[in-house]
């Protein structure tokens, strides 16, 4: 048995919620899972259909994109996810997906803005969108460069990636990470609904108004502050 199987199944379990979730369309998309001990990570092998993708189709690699264990080629966004996970270490799993409104707000190039106490709840920004990749970001190494547009804007902006576990990339798409894979995935589900929240309070309102401080602060600490006391404890 391979000494990865275990990392293998939580990355073919992650990638599974994703259609189940109404994330993905086809192959449109991926998660993966890293093990901090043996510095690799687990992905979904590139352009493989949900519905024929088996655990033992998952592909290890190093932190260098070295293929460790796998017959299959890994996700075209490989290297994107070894980029975040070699720079922001407390970081589990990563997802990408082209979901249907978090994807229209990546393609319009606009941060999603915080309007409501559901996007309150999870964080205290509006969500990132990186802007355009630079022609010699593109022609390059665009795979690579996608994680460090990622890494770049979140320093430009002062972001905390344990704060904002979420990005949109400028005429792509979006990607989310977590503590855990599992985290990750909801996140990603998370994004997509408030993605398509805001974009129906914005078609109905044009010049909706930001939520206000006060309300952000409350929805945030309640869930995530030192005395929050949403849920059971």
């Amino acid at each position: 048995m391979s000494q990865y199987q275990d990392l293998k199944q939580a990355c073919y379990d992650a990638n599974m919620q994703l259609p189940k979730l109404g994330l993905v369309l086809f192959t449109f998309g991926n998660a993966s899972v890293v093990d901090r001990e043996k510095r690799v990570f687990a992905i979904k092998p590139s352009g493989v259909p949900y519905e024929l993708l088996k655990p033992e189709d998952i592909v290890i690699l190093d932190f260098a994109n070295n293929v460790l264990e796998g017959e299959k080629r890994p996700s075209s966004d490989t290297k994107t996810h070894a980029v975040l996970y070699s720079h922001w270490d407390h970081i589990g799993g990563i997802v990408h997906t082209h979901s249907t409104y978090a994807t229209a707000w990546a393609q319009a190039q606009l941060d999603i803005p915080i309007l409501g106490t559901t996007h309150a709840d999870h964080l205290t920004a509006d969500v990132p969108c990186a802007p355009p990749m630079d022609d010699a970001m593109i022609a390059g190494d665009y795979e690579h460069q996608t994680g460090w547009q990622i890494l770049n804007e979140f320093q430009r902006r002062g972001l905390s990636p344990t704060e904002v576990e979420m990005v949109l990339l400028a005429n792509h798409a979006p990607f989310t990470w977590g503590k855990t894979v599992d985290k990750a995935v909801y996140n990603s589900a998370v994004l997509e609904e408030i993605a398509r929240m805001a974009y129906l309070s914005c078609t109905l309102r044009p010049e909706v108004p930001r939520l206000k401080d006060a309300l952000i602060r409350k929805h945030y600490e309640r869930k995530h502050g030192a005395n929050s006391y949403y849920g059971q404890s």
